[in-house]
Formats: C-alpha cells, structure tokens, sequence
C-alpha cells in the first residue's frame, strides 16, 4: 500500500485585526422551541396530549393558585396524565415557563391599536398591559433575567414601537420609551397584586394608606414635605390601582413628548 505524504498541519485561525466574530449566544430552554431551532424529542406522543394543552393547563393552575403552584407533577395531574407524559413535550419546568409566557400574550401580532395620535395609542398599549397583568398576576413574579424574546412578546413590542412612526425619536429612543413604560407597568402591577394578597390574608384589617402611616412617623421638622402631604386633607383611604397607574403613565409620556420636542428644535 503507498503511503500518503504526511498532513501540513493546520494554523490555527487568528481573527484579522479589526474583525469581530461573536460567539453565538444560545437560546434558553423553550424559546428554542418557540422559534423553531430546535425540534422535539425522539420520545412518541402521548394520545390526547399537546403542547398547547399543556400550556394551558399550567396558565389555568398559575391563575387559580400563583406560580409557586407550577410544577410538571401539578400540571400534569391537572391534565389527568402522569409526569413522564409531559417530558415528552416540554423538557423542564423552566421551558414550561417561557411556552407560558408566550402563550399569556397570544394575539399580539394582530393587535391593532386605537386612539388618534402616538400618545394616545401608546397609553392604550400600556393599558393592555396592565389588563394582561391583571388578568394572570403571576407574570409579575416571573424570572426576568433578560428581556422577554418570546415570538408573542417581541410582536407586543412591536406594535408599541410602531405607534411612535414618524415621530422625531430614533429606534433606540423608541425602545427605551415603552422599555420604561413596560419596567413601569410591571412594577405597579406587582404591587398591587402583593397589596391584593396582603388584604386577603387578613380580611378584617384592611391595610392602612400612607398618608394614615406617615402620620404616625414623621414630624414637620425633619420630613417638611411628607408631613404636608400626610395632613393635606386629602381623601387618604387607598387609591384606586388602575388610576394611579394610568397617571403615571401620562407622567412618562409626557417626558417621551419633552423629549420629541427637544429633538424637533435640535436640542
């Protein structure tokens, strides 16, 4: 047999000066899925059983009971099947919470905003948040390790960053316009969701406003402005949630208007 003349060995690869080659980021388990780079196991269906129906069930359970109530065991038993049945769709628990997420905003990609004007379409998406917040809580105690890249997600966010076509802003400023009023959204919702469970553990003692509690802890010396605020007069019994949030939200658009004003006059 001849012999074949050795390899020249290989150099190793040395990016050019200036060249920029990231490495890859890989996608959490279920948006994976959810964007279709990665296919489903070997393992065969299980009859009566889906992804979606799946889904479903651990929505249903998280709105009833709270996240903490989402595990594979409870949702399957809720579906009626054993917990190796759901294994054969969903990988873990933590790809079971973005398939949830992304279920929670299904409808987006055909939202179609109302109102005449950027600011009143914006405010209407922020409202729309707000209700998809009320309507499953629990999203407020989810893991936002990172922005949420879900299909239905980043269609929401789409259509909010469309409201502001034709405005002066840039993309960069679009987004950071409805990534405040989101953050925003999210912390208020969360807040009152906890004040909603904080009242129904203890029914008979609704919890005091602030104004009522300042007035047991700050003196005028000292919290000048607090103090005026606790003995202003005003109602203090506890504001209504959807209000409060709705004023500020015409807080931060009126800052997103500033901010288009400045732009038109080159400041």
């Amino acid at each position: 047999m001849s012999q074949q003349p050795p390899e020249e060995p290989h150099e190793p690869h040395v990016p050019q000066a200036g060249s920029r080659e990231p490495a890859k980021p890989e996608l959490p388990p279920g948006l994976d899925v959810l964007w279709g780079r990665r296919g489903r196991g070997q393992r065969g269906p299980k009859p009566g059983l889906t992804v979606d129906a799946i889904v479903d069930a651990a929505i249903a359970l998280a709105d009833a009971e709270g996240l903490e109530a989402v595990s594979m065991a409870n949702v399957a038993r809720r579906l009626g099947f054993t917990t190796m049945s759901l294994y054969r769709y969903v990988d873990s628990k933590e790809e079971l919470l973005q398939l949830m997420y992304n279920g929670s905003v299904r409808g987006a990609e055909s939202l179609v905003l109302g109102g005449e004007g950027w600011r009143a379409r914006l405010r209407e998406w922020a409202t729309i948040q707000w209700d998809l917040l009320e309507l499953h809580p629990w999203l407020t105690h989810m893991p936002m390790a990172a922005p949420p890249v879900a299909p239905n997600s980043l269609a929401f966010v789409e259509r909010g960053l469309e409201v502001m076509d034709g405005t002066p802003l840039n993309d960069g400023e679009k987004m950071r316009s409805i990534g405040l009023i989101s953050s925003y959204t999210l912390s208020e919702a969360r807040m009152a969701y906890d004040a909603r469970l904080a009242a129904a553990e203890s029914p008979g003692s609704p919890p005091a406003s602030f104004e009522a509690l300042l007035r047991l802890l700050v003196d005028e010396e000292t919290y000048p402005g607090l103090y005026r605020l606790a003995w202003s007069g005003e109602d203090d019994s506890s504001p209504d949630a959807r209000e409060e949030f709705l004023a500020g939200v015409d807080c931060i658009l009126d800052g997103v208007q500033a901010l288009m004003d400045r732009k038109e006059h080159g400041q």
